[in-house]
């Protein structure tokens, strides 16, 4: 199990990146513009940096929602490989099973 703390600070940073996607996506298309005014686009970019770093989507991390294991993560199944394989040994995921050769 991973501490609960890492587990809770990633939680708060998939809360603020859907908090804050609107706002970021508008100040991202407002600084891409060649259109505008350089003036504005630095405006905007500045801006853009007064946001918390933590709201970015790049800072959520991928867990595992039963153990909060950060690593060897199935995005399709939001589970680790350990966790997965043992819920689909007992059976729990429909259609999935224990290859054996």
């Amino acid at each position: 199990m991973a501490k609960t703390s890492s587990v809770n600070r990633n939680k708060k940073r998939e809360y603020m990146a859907s908090r804050d996607k609107a706002k970021r996506e508008s100040l991202k298309s407002i600084v891409m513009d060649r259109t505008l005014p350089v003036e504005d686009r630095f405006d905007a970019s500045m801006k853009l940096a007064q946001l918390p770093r933590n709201g970015a989507k790049v800072r959520v991390r991928l867990r595992c929602e039963l153990t909060g294991r950060a690593r060897a993560n199935y995005r399709k199944f939001k589970l680790c490989r350990i966790a997965l394989r043992d819920l689909a040994s007992s059976g729990q995921i429909p259609g999935m099973t224990k290859s054996s050769w």
